[in-house]
């Protein structure tokens, strides 16, 4: 059996209607994993489901309310006979110079980025631990950015929130092992990829200034990367099937760049 196989783990991953977590939930099925889609378009999870296959399913989910949560949590339990990783995939992404930040911007990202990933730490450690609602262990992985290891203009706040969440990794990480939870907890740091937050970034970055265009974003994007390419979503969710899987057993605590070398 391949160390990547995945067959009888169930996952409950956020922001699984599209983008990153959409391609981060089809390849967990490929590898024989059973999702809970959760997020706030219902309808668009509820398809992509549908198109999954039997044994997945979704859930309506607002990360950043406790309420919904526990209700995600249990709906997953119930529907899938168990829980053995939780993806904290969801997130936003505003863009602007500090010189025109708003309040109200800030805290979003704070609100979802940050207290999003909090509170998925909170109860999936909670389901997974011993006496929890799965209660056998498992694996929390983390979705932070290449923009917390860089310093690129028009995305501070950004920035700051995805450095929170490799923190949060790593802390929640000696928690779990300290108090005997038997629960691995990493962070991937994903590059820029064309999907449509993705995109928007680069339209973005042209209407402030920073760019003449979005094609050159991109471009400055793809000179600052080794590999010479942005990235694609399926670099992305072979990375959290790696985090997943059997084959990074030891592997904990850690944050994955899947960034094609623009952060180091």
């Amino acid at each position: 059996m391949s160390a990547f196989d995945l067959t009888g783990r169930r996952v409950l991953i956020t922001g699984g209607a599209q983008g990153l977590g959409e391609g981060m939930a089809r390849a967990l099925t490929v590898a024989g994993a059973r999702v809970m889609l959760g997020d706030l378009q219902a309808d668009r999870a509820a398809t992509v489901a549908s198109e999954l296959g039997a044994g997945n399913g979704s859930v309506h989910l607002d990360v950043t309310s406790e309420k919904s949560w526990t209700v995600a949590i249990d709906a997953t339990v119930a529907q899938l006979g168990g829980l053995d990783v939780v993806v904290n995939n969801a997130g936003v992404e505003i863009t602007g110079l500090l010189t025109e930040i708003t309040v109200e911007d800030v805290r979003r990202q704070l609100d979802v980025n940050v207290l999003g990933t909090a509170l998925g730490l909170k109860h999936g450690l909670r389901a997974l631990r011993p006496g929890g609602a799965a209660g056998g262990g498992g694996a929390i992985i983390n979705v932070a950015s290449v923009a917390a290891t860089i310093a690129f203009p028009g995305i501070a706040i950004y920035s700051a929130t995805k450095s929170a969440i490799d923190r949060m990794t790593r802390v929640a990480a000696m928690e779990a092992g300290k108090l005997g939870y038997g629960v691995r907890v990493n962070c991937i740091y994903p590059g820029l990829v064309p999907t449509e937050m993705g995109t928007g970034l680069a339209v973005d970055m042209a209407n402030i200034g920073l760019f003449g265009s979005p094609e050159e974003a991109v471009e400055a994007v793809v000179g600052l990367t080794p590999s010479g390419r942005l990235g694609e979503v399926q670099d992305m969710a072979d990375a959290v099937v790696f985090l997943a899987s059997d084959a990074s057993r030891f592997v904990n605590g850690a944050g994955l760049p899947v960034d094609g070398g623009m952060g180091m």
